[in-house]
């Protein structure tokens, strides 16, 4: 609570500060002491850590910019990656070597994965060349920038630098478009609570993974498919709050996710999904490599390596190795499909091939979502052999609460989807009379939506209240 208080406390000075301040010194000297501050409140030897690779990064960055040496960047990878592995990886490995069990309990310091990230892009962005000369304070604001620093999204040097030197003050609009951002979050964090405890409390997906030792097929799809709305929620939720809390203080910082669950295509999933990290895999993993070669087993092979890796960014488990496999996997066939398509000069009924590309799509990556969130390997062998067997889709073991919960969330937010789309074309305030109901909808909208969100918040939050729905961290907190 004392924390929640001092973050609040803490948002609202910079928040004040950036709507009547133009001063760029004060600026971002309110911002990075808000910042460090609000991540010392964790642990002190957190703040350290990430104070650590602020140094060693801003002068790598120097030298970078005064001599594009591969030998600098090198040692730029070599220190970043070093680093995240101490803290994301070792404990995981000494946990299984009796010399190594003093490193099994190390913390992870919140965010690393993320800042860690946000340094490298910045010294692969100065090795390329690109024009960077951040003084000592702004880079550290960079890295410790409070709305983005525990999961995201990862923000790169380019887009951040000039926001740290202007000095406009946040125009009431961009308050208020943060504002609303926040809003949807918070909701939608509430969402993934209720998914993950069940509407009756103890019948959620947490339970479906973590305590059933019995599955049919029906539950297996239940729960895979649940996982990742439920994933979805908490982390997209997430992250409309941090570019709301961003906004707010006027700044951009990038989109995470763009309707995911729409998608027709492996491909355009990930160009969806945690946005900020496929980009930042495709940029600066995928593309440098597939590159090297003009072979298309070698940009197959590149793909299915960067997916890997993306896996292993998660955690350094076999479980999300395989995920990455079989992300990668799926995205090669997914080409392979597309060059069949065009050498053959095959062109399936639009309407017809779309719904069963997204039926596919979604199926596919609902499977992933397996390795993604199994506790054990055998656990997920066990549920890849229910679905496979065709007598568990005639029975389920988990509570029937389970299935309605699930199928409720996704058909709300169908719904929501197919209503915003339809009120999107009349957002602009001055639109003409016109449009019919749904262009009345669209005028009115600040006159029916508050009451409609505070009624279905409330309702959320007593549901939650009363099935003992988790108020842990985020989900992404853990990666």
């Amino acid at each position: 609570m004392l924390q929640a208080g001092l973050y609040g406390s803490l948002f609202l000075i910079c928040a004040a500060v950036f709507a009547k301040v133009r001063s760029r010194t004060v600026r971002l000297l309110v911002l990075l002491a808000a910042s460090f501050g609000l991540y010392l409140t964790w642990t002190l030897w957190f703040g350290a850590v990430l104070l650590t690779s602020v140094v060693v990064n801003f002068l790598l960055g120097r030298a970078l910019r005064k001599s594009e040496s591969t030998g600098v960047l090198a040692l730029g990878i070599v220190f970043n990656l070093a680093l995240l592995s101490t803290f994301k990886y070792l404990p995981e490995f000494a946990g299984h070597i009796a010399s190594l069990q003093r490193f099994a309990h190390l913390a992870l310091p919140l965010g690393v994965s993320f800042w860690t990230f946000q340094a490298m892009s910045y010294l692969f962005d100065q090795y390329r060349g690109e024009d960077l000369d951040p003084s000592f304070f702004e880079f550290a604001a960079y890295m410790a920038f409070f709305p983005v620093t525990i999961s995201g999204p990862i923000c790169r040097m380019p887009e951040m630098l000039p926001q740290f030197r202007s000095e406009t003050l946040t125009p009431w609009s961009e308050i208020g478009k943060g504002i609303r951002r926040v809003a949807m979050g918070f909701f939608m964090v509430q969402l993934a609570q209720l998914v993950g405890a069940g509407i009756l409390g103890g019948d959620g997906i947490s339970s479906g993974f973590d305590h059933a030792t019995r599955w049919s097929a029906l539950d297996v799809w239940c729960l895979v498919f649940g996982y990742g709305l439920q994933l979805f929620f908490d982390f997209a939720g997430y992250s409309h709050i941090a570019i709301g809390v961003a906004k707010i203080l006027g700044f951009t910082v990038p989109e995470n996710f763009a309707r995911p669950f729409t998608s027709t295509s492996v491909s355009v999933f990930w160009t969806r999904w945690h946005m900020s990290l496929s980009f930042w895999i495709r940029d600066y993993v995928f593309l440098p490599l597939a590159t090297l070669r003009r072979e298309v087993w070698w940009r197959s092979f590149t793909l299915i390596l960067a997916m890997v890796l993306f896996g292993l960014w998660h955690k350094g488990t076999l479980l999300f190795a395989l995920w990455g496999l079989y992300q990668g996997l799926l995205l090669v066939l997914h080409r392979q499909v597309q060059q069949v398509q065009r050498n053959s000069g095959w062109e399936p009924p639009a309407a017809l091939w779309n719904v069963v590309a997204w039926g596919t799509t979604i199926s596919l990556m609902s499977l992933g979502w397996l390795l993604f969130r199994s506790s054990s390997l055998d656990q997920a062998r066990q549920m890849f052999v229910a679905i496979l067997s065709p007598s568990g889709y005639t029975q389920h073991f988990l509570s029937g609460s389970l299935f309605l919960m699930v199928g409720a969330l996704a058909l709300g937010y169908a719904i929501t989807l197919l209503v915003i789309s339809a009120l999107e074309p009349h957002e602009d305030e001055q639109v003409a009379p016109g449009g019919g109901i749904v262009g009345l909808a669209a005028r009115m909208r600040w006159y029916w939506l508050p009451p409609v969100y505070v009624v279905a918040l409330t309702l959320l939050l007593v549901i939650n209240s009363t099935s003992g729905a988790s108020t842990a961290q985020f989900m992404y907190g853990n990666f």
